[in-house]
């Protein structure tokens, strides 16, 4: 303690600001999860309507051990042909809620519901990263207006 006494004059710890994560954590919505089709409505239901179709946007459940979902993060909102997937917040919210599980879901507005290389790449990337945290990527869902794609099911995780 005598070291840090030496630190706490140099510093004016009221004036660092502390980094801080929100959860507001409320009324469980959809429970545990037990298919991918589950998964995609919950997912589809997150959308305004007509927006499925106009622009892309990525998502992630966060859940627990019991594959119980204990928070939803829109996480980004792109364009027509694309959006932005950061794994770094991805996985700075699931550490900071504790989830053990989480699976990321994204739109095509084309219709088109066949994984593209980037689709592909990312969930690789988000496969590993998990792993090194103990945080299991459990599936990989495209939705479309018409359907939905599971990396899960189709045996690509």
């Amino acid at each position: 303690m005598g070291e840090l006494s030496g630190i706490k004059g140099q510093f004016k710890f009221n004036l660092v600001p502390e980094i801080n994560l929100r959860y507001n954590k409320g009324r469980r919505v959809l429970g545990n999860v037990k298919s991918s089709s589950e998964v995609a409505k919950f997912i589809r239901l997150q959308y305004k309507r007509g927006t499925i179709e106009a622009q892309e946007f990525f998502n992630v459940i966060y859940l627990n051990r019991r594959n119980s979902i204990i928070g939803y993060y829109r996480h980004s909102k792109g364009g027509l042909v694309g959006t932005i997937a950061d794994p770094r917040l991805i996985f700075a919210i699931a550490l900071k809620s504790l989830a053990t599980g989480i699976i990321i879901a994204h739109n095509h507005p084309s219709g088109n519901l066949k994984p593209s290389a980037s689709d592909i790449n990312l969930t690789k990337r988000i496969k590993r990263i998990g792993e090194l945290h103990d945080v299991l990527l459990l599936d990989h869902i495209i939705i479309s207006r018409q359907g939905y794609f599971s990396f899960s099911d189709e045996g690509m995780l």
